[in-house]
């Protein structure tokens, strides 16, 4: 990184609070002179996220995570460092000079991402003007069919495609790239023909949180072997399992009022009738299965989620597969019950707002439809079926929490099978856990050794200006660690220059996901001041520096010794001996404490 480079990122980051940032992302609770939270990028019920406002970084206690206000944007907005820097830079009133440090692959792929993001604001354009052309009689006929104000259709960027030719005659009279077009995902290239990827359909662009058009979602508007939606494919800038449909209004929707709760339907007209009906809360899965990386983004705005597919057996099978990864992420979930296979279109313009208000009061808690669930296909009137079903519950009754929501559990059991709460609660006892679902980040598992461990501890009293450091000096101390050696040579020459030691610093030193951004990050474990504090602290500190020394005294030892057994020069060899014997008084001096 350069110095100019550097210089400007220091700037930015000097017009930015990340507690002001973070606020945007998390809600914060200002305790004992730190900021805390549960952590947005692993599932806690207690809060180990801290944000120190006065050095400007955050770390959380449980899973390790550390970073600057640049990093922390980059986890939350999916973004990589150049993209969090623009959009930081934005929102600071700066402009990020053009430095023409970067390399010739990083500026191609810089050119590539915008040429992209730039090609598919001209095809929403387009597609929106072909809607308004009067050409466009099958796509009007349509969402008037679906009872779609104009109001909606604006709101949602709603276009028509024509025909397959069009676009990329529009796109190659713009002057872009065949290759270009083509990696947009809006234009196919079959055997060098260039065509609309969603010729002929009802067009609804898909807007990321940024308010970019990333792609786009197109539906059939006549009976066809194909299917009635699809997406354009993946690109640099879309990635279907980290976008939501809908996302970029309920940014806009959180920053007017608090969002209690995100309803989650399937698809594009859900969440458009929803919306028009007034549910502005509202994203798409757009069909896929949950994933991490969605729940992470719904939990920007709340934690709880109203999951809202379609009331048929289908649909409900789609809760199943997504609900534990949502609870997973630290979500509240509840499932919205939706009668006679309707969808959630359907209840909006055959039964209306209010009916659909009501089912969503009488949404169920996770583990409660799970019971209900595992009930279908079971005539309980029969033997086996009641015993297979009886089975089903209990598994789904031992992930209960609480042995008060188990208990609460076995009691509707006993009422709907007539067998004894005594007997099923025998059952429960003998029913084996099911595998919990795979945590986002699976938490840090310490291989340390003996010396690193003290290291740490060490520099982390140094680093975080403990004053149980006072008789010591850090010069005297050495380190085999890397990192280790890095960071004392950093708080050495701060302090030789006079200059303020700044943890965060240490942030710019190492890329993230590294391992040496995973030993930093065991030494941020520190920065709760308590534990560099006391007595206690004191001595274990003191015990520490003097292993270290003798540690580094023993390597010393061990590499005179094999000098000494491979030098043949009698001179060199007294020499080596008055040598090794020097270091073992020395570590006698130091074990003694003298």
């Amino acid at each position: 990184m350069t110095g100019d480079y550097k210089e400007f990122l220091s700037t930015l980051k000097s017009k930015l609070n990340i507690i002001e940032v973070a606020s945007n992302y998390i809600t914060l609770e200002k305790k004992s002179g730190s900021y805390w939270a549960c952590c947005p990028f692993h599932h806690e019920k207690t809060p180990s996220f801290a944000i120190n406002e006065a050095d400007q970084y955050y770390h959380c206690f449980g899973c390790g995570e550390s970073g600057d206000v640049i990093r922390f944007v980059q986890s939350m907005e999916n973004l990589d460092f150049g993209e969090a820097v623009n959009l930081l830079a934005e929102r600071a009133g700066l402009t990020v000079p053009n430095f023409g440090y970067d390399s010739k692959n990083t500026v191609e792929a810089k050119r590539k991402k915008d040429s992209i993001l730039k090609i598919l604001n001209d095809c929403a354009h387009f597609y929106l003007n072909n809607l308004n052309s009067g050409k466009a009689d099958k796509h009007i006929e349509y969402i008037l069919k679906r009872r779609i104000p104009s109001n909606v259709v604006r709101k949602f960027g709603l276009g028509a495609s024509l025909d397959f030719n069009s676009l990329p005659a529009f796109l190659l009279s713009k002057g872009y790239s065949r290759q270009d077009m083509v990696d947009s995902g809006a234009v196919n290239d079959v055997n060098g023909r260039l065509s609309d990827a969603l010729g002929e359909r009802l067009i609804f662009p898909i807007i990321n949180a940024m308010d970019e058009v990333v792609a786009f979602g197109g539906r059939k508007l006549e009976k066809t072997d194909f299917s009635k939606y699809k997406n354009t494919k993946e690109t640099l800038v879309f990635n279907k399992s980290k976008s939501l449909y809908n996302v970029n209004l309920l940014k806009k929707l959180k920053k007017t009022q608090t969002i209690s709760n995100v309803i989650m339907v399937e698809g594009y007209m859900d969440t458009i009738s929803l919306y028009q009906a007034g549910f502005k809360n509202v994203v798409a899965s757009m069909g896929t299965s949950l994933t991490q990386e969605q729940a992470r983004l719904l939990k920007r705005y709340s934690d709880n989620v109203l999951i809202s597919y379609d009331g048929d057996a289908a649909g409900q099978k789609a809760n199943m597969r997504g609900l534990d990864i949502l609870t997973s992420a630290g979500l509240n979930v509840k499932v919205v019950p939706l009668t006679g296979g309707l969808d959630p279109d359907d209840v909006i313009k055959q039964l209306g707002a209010d009916e659909y208000r009501r089912c969503l009061d009488s949404a169920m808690p996770l583990i409660d439809y799970k019971l209900k669930t595992a009930e279908r296909g079971f005539d309980l009137t029969k033997t086996e079926d009641k015993r297979q079903y009886v089975a089903e519950a209990m598994k789904v009754i031992k992930t209960a929490e609480s042995a008060a929501v188990q208990e609460d559990l076995l009691k509707q059991l006993r009422d709907k099978t007539g067998i004894t709460y005594e007997s099923l609660k025998r059952d429960l006892n003998s029913t084996p856990q099911e595998k919990p679902p795979v945590p986002d980040r699976i938490e840090r598992k310490d291989a340390a050794s003996v010396q690193d461990v003290a290291s740490r501890f060490v520099i982390a009293a140094y680093l975080f200006g403990s004053k149980i450091t006072e008789n010591e000096d850090l010069k005297n101390i050495s380190f085999v660690n890397g990192v280790h050696s890095i960071i004392a040579k950093y708080i050495c020459n701060q302090k030789e220059f006079g200059d303020r030691i700044q943890p965060s610093e240490l942030l710019e030193f190492f890329d993230a996901g590294t391992p040496e951004s995973a030993e930093l990050n065991a030494i941020f474990d520190y920065s709760d001041g308590d534990k560099l504090r006391g007595e206690v602290a004191e001595k274990y500190f003191n015990d520490c520096v003097k292993n270290l020394k003798i540690y580094a005294i023993d390597a010393d030892i061990s590499l005179v010794q094999r000098q000494i057994a491979s030098q043949t020069d009698l001179e060199q060899r007294k020499n080596l001996t008055a040598r090794l014997q020097s270091l073992i008084n020395l570590k006698k001096k130091i074990k003694s404490g003298e």
